[in-house]
């Protein structure tokens, strides 16, 4: 499975349920990784969407512990355990964790594969990433160049589980 995240200098990602930052080339990123593929997230994810509803062109799979909740276009899962196995079905390569933070921390032992947009500045958060530099289980395997977004710097790291 791999991840997808946005996270600043201190790997916050995000304040209030909302993302630190939309950085538009990150989006695109994010299109092209997740384009036909499965993502999964939380409930309160789905909620900072255009309009709460899942994304097109993707299988969704959105975690919820009310046992109620379903959403339409998207699969639901109640717990870790249902989530697991709605997604055996799938390649763990075409499988994407996109949030929050809580899911994140959730799915980070059975990921392989993290694409994380690192943003060179410090935010106010409430939200955080672990921090992957400092997990002996994980390695900086890419680089990008530095990009800008205004006067925003950031670099599009891909890193490798090596346990």
């Amino acid at each position: 499975m791999n991840i997808l995240v946005a996270a600043d200098d201190h790997w916050s990602i995000g304040y209030r349920g909302n993302l630190l930052v939309r950085i538009p080339l990150d989006h695109q990123l994010f299109q092209k990784e997740t384009l036909g593929k499965v993502v999964v997230m939380g409930r309160k994810t789905l909620d900072t969407l255009p309009g709460g509803q899942p994304l097109a062109g993707r299988t969704n799979l959105i975690l919820s512990r009310d046992p109620q909740f379903q959403v339409k276009g998207a699969v639901t899962a109640h717990s870790m355990e249902e989530a697991l196995a709605v997604l055996k079905k799938y390649s763990p390569g075409d499988v994407y964790i996109i949030g929050g933070e809580e899911i994140y921390r959730q799915f980070l032992p059975y990921c392989r594969t993290a694409h994380v947009t690192k943003i060179h500045y410090t935010y106010e958060a409430d939200a955080h990433f672990p921090d992957l530099d400092a997990d002996p289980e994980w390695e900086l395997e890419e680089e990008s160049e530095e990009q800008t977004y205004f006067d925003l710097e950031y670099f599009f790291k891909k890193y490798r589980r090596i346990t």
